[in-house]
């Protein structure tokens, strides 16, 4: 076979995406010199690579085949950038990092910080929610990811460098705002705005409901925390979002936070990568700076 890499580069986003039009949006092309690059390939090969059902394409047996071997060639090839970018330190080079959309609201902060220390860097940052961040990880096709509590099971290289206390708002005329230390069985009177399954905030409310034998009561299952916060200045319940979340709101006093028993539930911020991962240069001083300045510059006298 006589296969070219930008022919498998192609080839690995269409297979990844399952779209032509969206392999040519995220390549940059235009759809018919995709469908060209995977003729060409298909006609090396010798075997379909794609079968469309419908409107929606599958991979073919082949399909399958290739697409496991252009993933290792492009892990490789990242991966030998990284070491050359590495020879170069750590003033140039490439970071790409995955955060959850949460950590969204502070993470370009830190890297506005870091980019002033190393203008040379680029970076590709993606936020989005918990299940594709650990997808992420299991792919191996980010250099660092931010999150909250790491997964107990996965092979993971974790340090918690900040803070992340999730807090329960409402609105400040809701007949709760000016109580203290309400208890938390008082909680089961009200209705709660949640995030989607999967996210980090909807399971941790889940489990401290659970942990004080109380009953949850769901409203709306909601895709983002501004929607919540615009959802909870509305009057449609209350909402529990991690504290990073709400500095203009609560500046604003369109939100405030209630004086809840156990609350806040103090968790952590933590950087990770797959275990014996192989750090370029960048990603292994983007790393060092999270653990070490993070919570000080963002919290000052909270560092370590």
């Amino acid at each position: 076979m006589h296969l070219t890499l930008r022919q498998l580069q192609v080839f690995e986003s269409t297979a990844r995406l399952l779209s032509f039009r969206r392999a040519a949006d995220e390549l940059h092309l235009s759809q018919p010199a995709v469908s060209m690059q995977i003729k060409q390939l298909e006609d090396n090969v010798g075997l379909p690579l794609f079968e469309k059902l419908g409107k929606q394409i599958y991979l073919t047996e082949a399909g399958r085949e290739i697409y496991h071997y252009s993933r290792s060639i492009g892990q490789m090839l990242a991966e030998a950038s990284e070491v050359i970018d590495g020879l170069k330190g750590a003033s140039h080079g490439r970071l790409t990092i995955a955060v959850a959309s949460t950590a969204n609201y502070f993470v370009p902060t830190l890297l506005g910080v870091f980019h002033e220390r190393f203008p040379g860097v680029t970076v590709n940052l993606d936020a989005t929610n918990r299940d594709s961040l650990l997808q992420q990880l299991k792919e191996n096709v980010v250099d660092l990811v931010v999150m909250g509590q790491p997964p107990a099971s996965a092979e993971l290289e974790a340090g918690a460098f900040m803070e992340n206390p999730l807090v329960i708002i409402a609105p400040p005329d809701h007949p709760l705002a000016a109580q203290r230390n309400i208890p938390f069985k008082r909680l089961e009177q009200e209705v709660f705005l949640t995030r989607e399954r999967g996210s980090g905030t909807r399971s941790a409310i889940e489990r401290v409901f659970e942990q004080h034998h109380v009953q949850l009561t769901t409203g709306m299952e909601i895709a983002s925390n501004e929607a919540i916060k615009q959802s909870v200045q509305a009057g449609l319940g209350l909402g529990l979002l991690s504290r990073d979340t709400l500095d203009m709101e609560l500046a604003l006093d369109k939100l405030t936070i209630l004086d809840v028993e156990d609350f806040p539930i103090v968790r952590y911020w933590y950087v990770m990568h797959r275990k014996g991962k192989r750090l370029s240069t960048v990603a292994q001083a983007f790393k060092q700076f999270l653990l070490e300045e993070a919570a000080g510059l963002l919290r000052p006298g909270t560092g370590g």
